[in-house]
């Protein structure tokens, strides 16, 4: 259904709060590292860069921006800021977000998204969400009014060939001073070594911190790039 062009990983800012999160030039410096052998997955580092924390819509507004502009300048047309090209013949990018199956499953926490910032990911973006384990994206779909109301821009992918690694497991394990070979690329393993990272003090940063979503959100939501 759609010609996929590239990727993008965008690391959060150091103002989400949640513990053991290591400084953003770091994780940068890693994903890189990660990404070396990729020819299409990049590294953006604005929303690492900001301030605060940056609600995951505003973030999506941000590089659909970008996206847009280089749309634009390449192929000499205007599109429009629906996203639509000037001339209907010639298909618009479009930007998804891609996710894992435990994503869905944080719509439901209390005060973690604003029901208006979900509405626009999943009607003006959508999402891919690749199923984890036992997990079941298609129930999270169903128990959500505003996911079911456009569930034909969800797209859900089976993932036949599970890989239960996640990066909670692979920080305990670094932690506890066991070897990760094969999980991760030697190269990461040489920079967390040589920064110190993942120790039982990093592990204990933003200890007792209450996520920045939830307190942001409850007094001053952002409504767009401008605020």
């Amino acid at each position: 259904q759609y010609k996929v062009v590239g990727g993008i990983v965008s690391p959060v800012s150091d103002g989400y709060g949640k513990q053991g999160l290591v400084p953003a030039k770091h994780r940068i410096s890693m994903a890189k590292l990660a990404l070396q052998s990729s020819k299409w997955v990049t590294v953006d580092e604005w929303e690492s860069q900001q301030p605060d924390w940056t609600e995951t819509v505003v973030t999506m507004r941000y590089h659909y921006g970008q996206i847009l502009k280089e749309y634009e300048q390449s192929t000499g047309m205007h599109s429009e800021p629906s996203g639509n090209s000037a001339l209907p013949s010639s298909p618009s990018p479009q930007l998804k977000l891609l996710c894992g199956a435990d994503f869905l499953s944080t719509f439901k926490i209390p005060g973690l998204w604003l029901e208006d910032h979900v509405e626009e990911l999943v009607r003006r973006f959508g999402l891919i969400c690749v199923s984890r384990g036992s997990l079941q994206p298609e129930r999270a779909v169903h128990e959500s009014d505003t996911l079911f109301r456009h569930r034909q821009n969800i797209f859900l992918v089976r993932e036949w060939v599970r890989n239960e690694t996640s990066a909670t497991e692979v920080r305990r394990a670094l932690r506890r001073g066991l070897s990760v070979k094969y999980l991760i690329p030697d190269s990461m393993i040489e920079y967390i070594h040589q920064h110190n990272l993942y120790t039982e003090d990093s592990e204990r940063r933003n200890e007792g911190t209450v996520l920045r979503p939830l307190m942001k959100q409850a007094h001053q939501p952002i409504k767009s790039l401008d605020d």
